[in-house]
């Protein structure tokens, strides 16, 4: 069994650093090695880490704890909790690793990939391009194994050649894009809205046709400006709630 590691993170002053911090640990507790140890780090250690202070990470793993993620354990130790429901609320605070941790922590098979004519509906997003790399991947619950969503990125090309699908099935495209592509992410805009389910939706996550559902799309940029990926995903609209937190400056 490996030792838990969590991702490093970049804060960003503007937001409040125990939440970036608890999204940055839900993001590795979610997207762990299936070998990793379910005993997290001391305090002081998560601290050191991330570089805040220990009544920051105290905040930080009581949001977690909150959320069912880890349990903590006078004289022993914090821990993750194997049988965690991995289907919480989402929360929109303007972060990657907030995005990054909303996509994590469910089962995913991938549908189907390959190469596609710039949907009509995207090509504001790629004017410079005739073609995308399209990915298709089914999420499910980690525990009981039921469909919770489905994506769809349409990705540009010069970017898909760095993507390993492997890594697809372990992380979320925004991960794989920052982390084992290399894309410097400037920003992703993410709108929300309700739709029917469609019969593709209504087949993938076994939901009557038409029923409710969350329509996610997410326009990740780079350092330059540039559109790199879209994501559209479908959530189950009886799993799922948004949360969107504005601070005050």
């Amino acid at each position: 069994m490996t030792a838990f590691a969590p991702d490093s993170l970049v804060l960003n002053r503007k937001l409040p650093l125990w939440y970036q911090v608890s999204q940055s640990l839900r993001a590795s507790i979610l997207g762990r090695a299936p070998d990793a140890s379910l005993r997290l780090p001391t305090e002081e250690q998560l601290a050191a880490h991330y570089g805040v202070s220990v009544l920051t990470m105290r905040q930080a793993l009581k949001e977690l704890e909150a959320e069912g993620l880890i349990s903590r354990h006078r004289r022993r130790g914090t821990f993750i909790e194997p049988g965690a429901r991995r289907s919480t609320p989402r929360r929109l605070l303007g972060s990657i690793d907030a995005i990054v941790a909303q996509q994590s922590g469910e089962r995913t098979a991938i549908l189907g990939h390959g190469p596609a004519g710039v949907p009509g509906e995207l090509a504001e997003h790629f004017p410079d391009v005739t073609q995308v790399i399209t990915y298709k991947r089914l999420r499910c619950d980690g525990e009981s194994g039921e469909p919770t969503n489905w994506a769809e990125n349409a990705v540009r090309p010069d970017v898909a050649a760095g993507i390993d699908l492997a890594d697809l099935e372990r992380w979320p495209m925004t991960k794989v894009l920052r982390d084992a592509v290399g894309v410097r992410i400037s920003r992703i805009t993410d709108t929300v809205e309700a739709r029917l389910a469609d019969p593709e939706t209504a087949e993938l996550l076994q939901v009557p046709l038409l029923s409710p559902i969350l329509h996610y799309t997410g326009v990740t940029y780079d350092g330059d400006g540039r559109v790199v990926d879209v994501a559209r995903i479908r959530y189950r609209g009886d799993r799922f709630s948004f949360t969107v937190t504005v601070e005050a400056d």
